[in-house]
C-alpha cells in the first residue's frame, strides 16, 4: 500500500540552488540575513548576494569550476553560507566535513570526495593540513587569517565577473555530505541541485498549512551544524530562501544558547532531542526570557512524546517532530505547526510529493495500518546514490526507486508515522550517527583485544551511548579501552561504556549478531 502525503504536490523548478535560495535577496536589501550570535557580526541580504558573486568570481579566476570539489571543515559562521552558495553558483560541489573529525577521518573524506580546495578556520588549519598530507589540495582557505592559508576575506576582492555556467539541476551534484547510511562506514551522499531545491519547496508546501509558516519576520537559530544535512538545508538554505534572519552559533553551550534566544528574540528553533530535553527540565531555563519562541522543531533522532509536551507546556510554544535522513535531502515527514493537530509522539505525515510504504523487513510485502515494518520512501528529494559505491546504492535504492530507510515505523489511519526502532544498527548519539563497524575496527587494532562488538545503549539525555563488548587478549582495563578509542575518533564517537565478555555472538557466516546484544541489554534494563 502506497501512502501519499496529505498535502498537495508542489511545483519544483529545475533551477540552480543559488538561484532559488537568493531569489528574494535583492528585495530584502539591508535586512539581516546572517548574524554571528556570540559577536553580533551581521551580513545583510544585499551583502550576502554580493559576497556570493565576488567569492564565486575569485574562485573561478583560480580555476575552480564545474564538478570541482571544495571541502568546508568549519563550525557554523555566517560566511559558511557565502562559501556554500558561491561554489554552487559555479556548478562546483561542496563536501561538508564534521569539524570534530580527526586528521585520519578527514583524510578519508577528502580522498573519497576528490576535494581540491579546503576551507577551515585558523584553529583547525593544522588538523586540516595533516589530514590533507597525501591529498592534492590546491589551496587552503581560512575564515580569518592564518599562516599557510589564504584569507577567505581576500576572495571578496574581485571584479565580480562570472562565467556562464549552464547547470543541469537534475544531474549536477551540488553537495556531498557523508553518512553511514543504513549500515557501514561513512559514504558520500550524492545530492543534486534539484534534490535540495525539491526539499526546500516541499518544506514550504508543508508549512503553507501551518499556523505560523516561516517568513521574513522570523529569527531562526543556526545552532545545528551546517555540515550536517539538517542544519545545512532546514536552517541555512531554507531560512535564507524564506528571508528569515539566521543567528549562528559555533557550538552548543546552554547558557549562551539561552542568552542568544533571549537577546535576538529567536522565534523558530530547529533542535535535537537532548536540547529539547534540557529546555523541558534544566533549571537555567527559568533565568531567561524565551517568550519569543513560537516553534521548536526537533529532528535527527527520536523525541519522546512526553518530553515534547513538557517542553511545549513550559515554554508555551509548539514543539513539532519530523523525520528524515541525509539520503533524503533530508526531510520526508513533519508535523504541521498547528497546535490542534500536532501529534507529539509522531514524526507526522509525509511531505508533499512524497510516497511511503511500510513493509515486512523479511518479505518486503506491505503490512497493515498500525503494524510495524520497514519504512520505504520515494520522492524528488531522494539521493542519486552513494559516491563510488554502487553496491551500497543498490542495497538502499531498489529498482522502483524506493529508498529502504532501515528504520522500523508504523502509520495510523490519519497518515501520521511513528519511528519505533531500526533495522539498521547505527547508533544515534545526540543526533549524530555513529557506525558500530567503524568503532569495532578501531578496537581490533589494540593488541590486547581479540574481538569486539559495539551497540547503542538507550540514554535519556544522549539518545544512545556507544557501548563496547570486548574480548580480552591481554591485560586492559575499561578506562584504557575508552581512552584508546577516544584518541582515534571524533569526540561524539567515543566509547562510553565497556563490558568484558568471553565471546561475541556471531552467525555461522561470522557476522556479529548485534541484535542479540541489544536484546540482552534490554533484558538487563527491564
Amino acid at each position: 500500500m502506497i501512502i501519499k502525503s496529505p498535502f498537495p504536490d508542489v511545483e519544483i523548478p529545475e533551477l540552480s540552488l543559488t538561484e532559488v535560495v537568493l531569489a528574494h535577496a535583492g528585495q530584502l536589501g539591508d535586512k539581516a540575513a546572517l548574524i554571528d550570535g556570540p559577536s553580533g557580526r551581521t551580513i545583510s541580504y544585499k551583502q550576502l548576494a554580493g559576497a556570493v558573486q565576488l567569492v564565486a568570481s575569485s574562485l573561478s579566476q583560480r580555476g575552480f569550476g564545474r564538478d570541482d570539489v571544495l571541502a568546508i571543515y568549519s563550525p557554523n559562521v555566517p560566511e559558511y553560507a557565502i562559501a556554500f552558495l558561491a561554489v554552487a553558483r559555479l556548478g562546483g560541489v561542496v563536501t561538508t566535513i564534521n569539524p570534530l573529525y580527526t586528521p585520519h577521518e578527514l583524510n578519508h573524506q577528502l580522498k573519497d570526495a576528490g576535494a581540491s580546495y579546503l576551507l577551515t578556520i585558523p584553529q583547525f588549519l593544522e588538523n586540516a593540513q595533516k589530514g590533507a598530507e597525501d591529498v592534492a589540495i590546491k589551496e587552503f582557505f581560512v575564515f580569518g587569517e592564518a599562516e599557510g592559508a589564504t584569507a577567505f576575506a581576500s576572495l571578496l576582492k574581485s571584479e565580480g565577473k562570472l562565467p556562464d555556467v549552464a547547470i543541469n539541476a537534475k544531474e549536477d551534484t551540488v553537495v556531498l555530505p557523508y553518512s553511514s547510511g543504513t549500515t557501514g562506514l561513512p559514504k558520500g551522499v550524492i545530492l543534486t541541485h534539484y534534490n535540495l531545491v525539491a526539499n526546500i519547496k516541499q518544506l514550504e508546501g508543508m508549512q503553507n498549512v501551518s499556523s505560523h509558516p516561516i517568513s521574513k519576520e522570523d529569527v531562526m537559530l543556526g545552532l545545528l551544524p551546517f555540515y550536517h544535512i539538517y542544519g545545512m538545508v532546514v536552517i541555512m538554505l531554507y531560512g535564507l530562501y524564506k528571508g528569515a534572519t539566521v543567528v549562528t552559533m559555533p557550538r552548543f553551550d546552554m547558557e549562551q544558547f539561552l542568552g542568544i534566544v533571549q537577546n535576538y528574540k529567536v522565534s523558530y528553533a530547529n533542535l535535537v532531542p537532548p536540547i529539547v530535553l534540557g529546555l523541558a527540565k534544566h533549571p537555567l531555563v527559568d533565568n531567561y526570557d524565551l517568550s519569543s519562541l513560537r516553534t521548536i522543531f526537533s529532528g535527527a533522532a527520536p523525541l519522546g512524546g512526553d518530553v515534547a509536551q513538557a517542553c511545549a507546556k513550559r515554554l508555551d510554544c509548539d514543539v513539532c517532530q519530523g523525520y528524515g535522513m541525509t539520503e533524503l535531502s533530508p526531510v520526508s515527514h513533519a508535523n504541521p505547526d498547528q497546535a490542534d493537530i500536532i501529534d507529539y509522539a509522531s514524526v507526522g505525515p509525509a511531505l508533499p510529493n512524497t510516497e511511503c510504504r511500510i513493509t515486512d523487513p523479511v518479505t518486503g510485502e506491505d503490512v497493515d495500518v498500525g503494524q510495524p515494518g520497514e519504512l520505504w520512501i520515494r520522492g524528488p528529494q531522494r539521493m542519486v546514490g552513494y559516491l563510488n559505491n554502487q553496491t551500497a546504492t543498490a542495497n538502499t535504492i531498489d529498482s522502483e526507486g524506493w529508498l529502504h530507510t532501515g528504520d522500523i515505523a508504523t502509520v495510523d489511519d490519519k497518515g501520521y508515522f511513528a519511528v519505533i526502532d531500526r533495522v539498521k544498527e547505527l547508533i544515534k548519539y545526540k543526533g549524530l550517527q555513529v557506525a558500530p563497524a567503524e568503532l569495532e575496527a578501531v578496537l581490533l587494532t589494540n593488541p590486547n583485544i581479540s574481538d569486539a562488538a559495539v551497540i547503542g545503549r538507550p540514554d535519556e539525555e544522549a539518545g544512545e551511548l556507544p557501548k563496547a563488548f570486548v574480548v580480552k587478549k591481554g591485560e586492559i582495563t575499561e578506562d584504557e579501552v575508552m581512552a584508546y578509542v577516544a584518541e582515534r575518533v571524533a569526540p561524539y564517537k567515543k566509547i562510553r561504556i565497556v563490558e568484558f565478555v568471553e565471546q561475541i555472538p556471531k552467525s555461522s557466516s561470522g557476522k556479529i549478531l548485534r541484535r542479540v546484544l541489544v536484546d540482552q541489554e534490554r533484558a538487563k534494563s527491564a
